[in-house]
């Protein structure tokens, strides 16, 4: 189906499904409600390769026992359709010829009707439309190319447009993400031997070829754009469906560490298309929980998959005019004023994006060109990036000579510089002798009051983000060009470059596109003058 439109009437305990999908047959349509009927699996071996929503043939039946339920269905090579009506047990009681367009209606009414004691203690109402809507979010993440429309009443409720991918549909759900603010990744996955897990090999499981197109999707929210008070849009799903794995999605958080800002949490929807005999679904009775058989590799391409999402290169950056539409938009900058862009040589080893060093803005802004535009970078948090980012690979104390005397430490502070491995003495009455430091630490003035920052408390990786941060060149400090230069070329090879470590944005794009937008490059001369 490319369309699916929901019916509500909550105060009438009734709802309507209706798809332009494929139809059912007559056949199928009379045994659709019987128990343990279902068309997902049509042998033994089918147990064993499950890529549906469902699989057991209850849900059907459990409606028909609940409720009043009918289902009108044509197939798309049929000229007419056929209605079925169900009694409790499922089978067919009514069964008519129809006209009604190729695709499906479920119709179920008096909901509970036969079990009222199920209507008391359920949520309320609202809490009830919520879980509604949630699902059908769920959906339409795994399947961007349906649109839904969903009404309550007679009036509309929401609506999903399809799309080409999840970065369109993402929007839609979460109003004040802008597509431009998000990242997507997809990358295809080499099919992964496996040994069966005893659940299987206990029930004679059949052996699988590998023979699944294995791949990984990744939609993130460019952590210097969007972010959220909770890890409530921090998802998984496997073959097209949503699932909780505390696993895979402790893995994200850790993998957007240092990237946000302090008690905030990224947006990241990853969509693992994996072979099924990799995944164990009884883990929990309403198949809401998987097992992944082979987990640490799973989360290693989780991981490397977010990583390539936050580099900046040309791939993630946003299109712009090919370089011979800049060249017509600068040729009469060119020709009547004295500048002239610098081309900047691409390196075929790297995918990176290249920039080269222009100015600098009141000692704290780095002016940088490349090919489709320009950015200010700040220069302090760009170079405590990169100084973070060396910590993280390589945090090595040195010998201190002569030592550093402190005075008047608590045993809190102690205990912290001992988590740290810094080594301490007792050098009088109140007084300690520091004998080792931060590489980074050792030349500086301020090496003491470094140190006393960095026994006030956390853990390693706090450390790591104060150092980088005290030993970060200042704002407000002139540099040369070739020292600018310096600092954009570390900065842009980190692994996450758009944010510092303290979550804050590193730089501001200014594309040559949205400059020609705001001056009006596009005009034509003549007509802007009246002509």
């Amino acid at each position: 189906a490319t369309r699916i439109i929901i019916s509500l009437q909550p105060e009438r305990w009734s709802l309507t499904v209706a798809d332009n999908g494929c139809g059912m047959e007559l056949e199928d349509l009379q045994q659709a409600a019987t128990a343990h009927s279902t068309s997902k699996i049509r042998d033994r071996n089918d147990l064993w390769k499950i890529t549906s929503l469902g699989f057991r043939g209850e849900a059907l039946h459990s409606l028909a026992q609940l409720a009043q339920l009918e289902i009108l269905s044509r197939p798309r090579h049929n000229s007419e359709g056929w209605r079925v009506v169900y009694n409790a047990l499922g089978e067919p009681v009514e069964v008519e010829t129809v006209a009604i367009a190729p695709g499906t209606v479920v119709k179920v009414s008096h909901l509970f009707g036969r079990w009222t004691v199920r209507r008391q203690g359920l949520p309320s109402p609202a809490q009830q439309l919520r879980a509604v809507q949630n699902t059908i979010h769920q959906i339409a993440l795994c399947y961007p190319q349906v649109t839904w429309q969903v009404k309550q009443g007679d009036r509309s409720w929401f609506s999903i447009i399809l799309g080409t991918s999840v970065q369109e549909i993402l929007p839609q759900l979460l109003r004040e993400v802008h597509w431009q603010d998000l990242q997507l990744f997809q990358q295809e996955i080499a099919n992964t031997t496996d040994t069966k897990s005893e659940s299987n090999t206990s029930f004679n499981a059949p052996s699988i070829q590998q023979d699944f197109p294995q791949s990984i999707e990744v939609i993130i929210g460019l952590p210097d754009r969007c972010h959220r008070r909770r890890p409530d849009w921090v998802k998984v799903a496997t073959n097209g469906r949503i699932v909780k794995s505390p696993e895979l999605e402790q893995t994200i958080l850790s993998a957007f560490g240092r990237t946000l800002p302090r008690d905030r949490y990224p947006v990241c929807f990853v969509h693992l298309h994996i072979s099924p005999e990799q995944i164990d679904w009884n883990r929990h009775p309403a198949k809401a929980q998987i097992y992944l058989h082979q987990l640490s590799f799973w989360q290693e391409q989780v991981k490397e998959a977010i990583a390539r999402a936050l580099q900046i290169s040309p791939a993630t950056l946003p299109e712009g005019f090919h370089q011979q539409r800049i060249g017509q938009l600068l040729k009469v900058a060119e020709d009547k004023g004295n500048y002239t862009p610098k081309k900047i040589e691409k390196k075929e080893d790297e995918a990176l994006i290249e920039l080269r060093a222009v100015a600098q803005v009141r000692n704290t802004y780095i002016v940088a060109e490349h090919e489709n535009g320009m950015w200010l970078v700040e220069q302090h948090i760009a170079h405590e990036r990169v100084l973070y980012e060396q910590l993280c690979d390589r945090w090595q104390l040195v010998p201190l000579e002569p030592p550093i005397i402190l005075s008047q430490l608590t045993p809190t502070q102690l205990e912290q510089l001992g988590r740290l491995q810094m080594e301490v003495e007792t050098f009088g009455d109140r007084l300690w002798a520091i004998r080792s430091v931060p590489e980074m630490l050792r030349e500086r003035e301020d090496c003491s009051q470094a140190i006393i920052e960095l026994s006030l408390g956390g853990d390693l990786q706090t450390a790591q983000v104060a150092t980088a941060c005290r030993s970060a060149i200042r704002n407000g400090i002139p540099l040369s060009i070739p020292e600018m230069q310096d600092i954009l070329d570390r900065w842009i090879r980190t692994r996450h470059p758009r944010t510092c470590p303290h979550g804050r944005p590193i730089y501001l794009p200014l594309e040559e596109t949205a400059l020609a937008r705001f001056f009006r490059r596009h005009w034509v001369i003549g007509k802007s003058h009246g002509i």
